[in-house]
């Protein structure tokens, strides 16, 4: 299990747990597979069980953990059923949102996703895999505020946290940055030009790349799937 366990204490403890938990799973630093032990969680961040166990909660409904009464929890192996369901509800309220936000984006706006493209490229250049991680996230939560509506965007976050497993292993090689960064230019390019046609079919291209690469890396990580 990762090391961290710095918590903030100006910041509800649960929350915390449970976001530094997630990234773990999502991260493969704790693998599909593996026992969650209550007690072992609150000695890593030296806190009382109910914080962690609401924290388990959570990730129970995010689909990441099964939560086992009297004989433990474990991280779930990664449901191809639930990667190709999550994507195609991602794919379908985000298509919609980047529509809209073709017809509303302002200027202040487009300077604010220029400069997240700015950063995501500094992180590909650093190989900085977790800032692209997290600049990518942030340039589709965007979107959602510029079409003024966040609950597109927490609704996504609710469902994608197995895609994210996929995401972020197919990285390195199977759906490299660069990649991903020319797809989040081509939508950038249409939102500019106000072209609603256009940025759904840069955005159906863009989410399209997640259902591509789960069968490659499936092969070479069976061990960490289930077709449930």
């Amino acid at each position: 299990m990762a090391a961290e366990t710095q918590l903030n204490p100006t910041q509800p403890v649960n929350q915390q747990i449970y976001r530094i938990l997630r990234r773990d799973i999502v991260h493969c630093l704790i693998a599909p597979g593996t026992p969650l032990s209550e007690k072992d969680v609150s000695v890593r961040f030296d806190v009382s069980r109910q914080p962690v166990r609401e924290a388990f909660i959570k990730l129970a409904e995010n689909g990441l953990i099964q939560i086992r009464p009297q004989r433990g929890s474990y991280v779930n192996k990664i449901s191809m059923q639930q990667v190709r369901n999550g994507c195609f509800v991602r794919q379908a309220i985000e298509c919609a949102v980047a529509r809209r936000a073709a017809t509303l984006i302002n200027d202040s706006q487009s300077y604010q996703l220029e400069q997240n493209l700015h950063q995501q490229r500094i992180a590909i250049d650093r190989k900085q895999l977790n800032d692209f991680f997290q600049l990518d996230d942030e340039f589709h939560q965007k979107l959602a505020q510029i079409a003024d509506c966040q609950l597109a965007w927490d609704t996504i976050e609710n469902i994608k946290a197995t895609m994210d497993r996929v995401r972020y292993m197919s990285l390195d090689h199977v759906s490299p940055p660069e990649k991903l960064l020319s797809q989040h230019q081509d939508i950038f390019a249409a939102l500019e030009k106000k072209d609603v046609e256009g940025v759904d079919q840069a955005m159906t291209r863009h989410l399209q790349e997640i259902g591509e690469t789960v069968q490659l890396i499936r092969q070479e990580n069976r061990d960490w799937f289930t077709e449930e």
